[in-house]
């Protein structure tokens, strides 16, 4: 490849310059959702990353594989349950159907977001021989131990185990229930497998060298990943929470395996906190799935627009009114350039510079402020920005060529500030309030339309 892109690694916590293992080829394993409840936007902020990044390489002139993992089984909660029967008891459905119900919804967002559908989607219980072949080799080579809970991966025999992570192992808190915390040789040490209760039969459980049970968290995305991108492959991803813990250990399965790690370069997400960088969560509130958003009459690609403001690196404050900023932004950039003609060409100044941009570790805040450069620069014909902006959004993925712009009446400011009150009522989910709003609008002479890219204001005819 004639461009040089520059990528920041984890391994090394500096940007480098990415050279694949195959010319102009790129494999990529991504860490997949958790289907045991709705995903929100603080999910889904990892996922768009993880779109930008394979659309900006395939930009950038290269074939990408991705394959992302579906964990329906094996990952733990803070309580020592497996996440996916802890689904299944708050709904009263098998976990299988648990399973199939949150990955369906985990899909529809990613759609709704304009995410691309990785090339392979492997789920974690249809690679449980991999998985079970992969222990095996691990044990092998004298990595593992087993106690009474299951075989654990014995972290002292990995010397670099907390290179990657730069952890102080003497600091560490072994979460583990005190009874296998006594008999695990270090506290930083990890199930490979787990044993099932002696005095219940689990739904989801499998015979093994070792007994009856269930693949730990870690172990499926080294095997899934090896499994069909090679014992070496390019790029892992994940959010910065993954390091510490499932990362290293990824990194230290993959030495018990095979000697070496199985990425050469890991690119990590910031978070999605609150104003201020104040944390949300669940029980505070503040993460909304994107279905939610799109009850409340948002367009869930105002969310994606907003994506694009940040480095990933660093993540985004997240609230509604900041969801509103980017509505106002991307509505008008979609508006603006479905005013002019089709027929342009590409400006292939601009696109130079929109291509340093990504190569630059994907920064998207300097390519989107090269839009709306191009927006107002008056050289270029009309008919050119949008071809140039257009093939600009085959990265951007704001779908602005499926815009329907039609030229409206101007809505009085009296009415703007009453659907903005609405709008706020439904946030609120003060449906009263909202109803009120809707019928002082008619009284004034205009509908309120809910579409999927906000509220619009229709002036009604007599």
């Amino acid at each position: 490849m004639s461009i040089k892109v520059n990528l920041y690694n984890t391994a090394i916590r500096l940007k480098e310059e990415f050279k694949p293992i195959t010319e102009g080829k790129v494999g990529i394993y991504s860490c997949g959702p958790t289907v045991y409840w709705s995903p929100h936007v603080g999910n889904m902020y990892a996922y768009l990353f993880n779109d930008i990044l394979v659309r900006s390489l395939r930009y950038l002139g290269y074939e990408v594989k991705r394959v992302m993992n579906i964990t329906d089984v094996g990952e733990l909660a803070s309580s020592g349950e497996d996440k996916m029967e802890k689904g299944a008891i708050r709904e009263g459905i098998s976990v299988w159907d648990v399973a199939k119900k949150y990955e369906q919804e985990f899909f529809e967002s990613s759609e709704a977001l304009n995410i691309e559908k990785p090339e392979v989607v492997c789920r974690a219980t249809e690679y449980i021989k991999e998985q079970i072949d992969l222990i095996k080799r691990i044990e092998s080579n004298g990595f593992t131990y087993v106690i009474d809970d299951g075989v654990y991966f014995d972290t002292s025999k990995f010397v670099d185990y907390a290179k990657f992570a730069r952890l102080k192992l003497d600091e560490q808190i072994d979460t583990d229930r005190d009874d296998i915390s006594r008999q695990k040789r270090n506290k930083s040490d990890f199930a490979l497998w787990k044993f099932s209760p002696k005095d219940r039969k689990r739904e989801m459980e499998w015979d093994s060298p070792w007994g009856k049970g269930f693949p730990g968290w870690h172990i499926e995305c080294t095997a899934m990943s090896v499994k069909n991108l090679g014992e070496v492959f390019d790029i892992h991803t994940g959010g910065i929470d993954h390091i510490p813990i499932h990362h290293s250990n990824e990194i230290a399965q993959g030495f018990g395996a095979f000697g070496h790690q199985t990425a050469n370069y890991w690119i990590h997400n910031g978070f999605l906190t609150g104003p201020g960088g104040r944390k949300i969560s669940k029980s505070e509130g503040g993460l909304y799935t994107v279905a939610q958003l799109i009850e409340m009459g948002y367009d869930p690609l105002w969310y994606r627009y907003q994506f694009l403001t940040s480095h990933y690196r660093k993540g985004i404050e997240f609230s509604l009114d900041s969801l509103k900023s980017s509505q106002v932004a991307l509505n008008k950039l979609r508006e603006k350039i479905n005013q002019w003609p089709d027929g342009g060409v590409v400006n292939e100044t601009y696109k130079s510079q929109f291509i340093e941009k990504l190569a630059d570790d994907l920064a998207t805040p300097e390519a989107l402020a090269l839009v709306w450069k191009l927006v107002k620069d008056e050289t270029v014909s009309h008919e050119d920005r949008k071809a140039t902006i257009l093939d600009f959004d085959r990265v951007l993925g704001l779908k602005l060529d499926q815009y329907n712009y039609s030229i409206k009446e101007e809505v009085p400011e009296e009415i703007e500030t009453l659907m903005e009150a609405r709008t706020k009522a439904r946030s609120e989910k003060n449906w009263a309030e909202s109803d009120r709003l809707r019928d002082e609008i008619k009284s004034k002479g205009w509908e309120v339309e809910d579409t999927p890219q906000g509220p619009k204001a229709n002036k009604l005819t007599d």
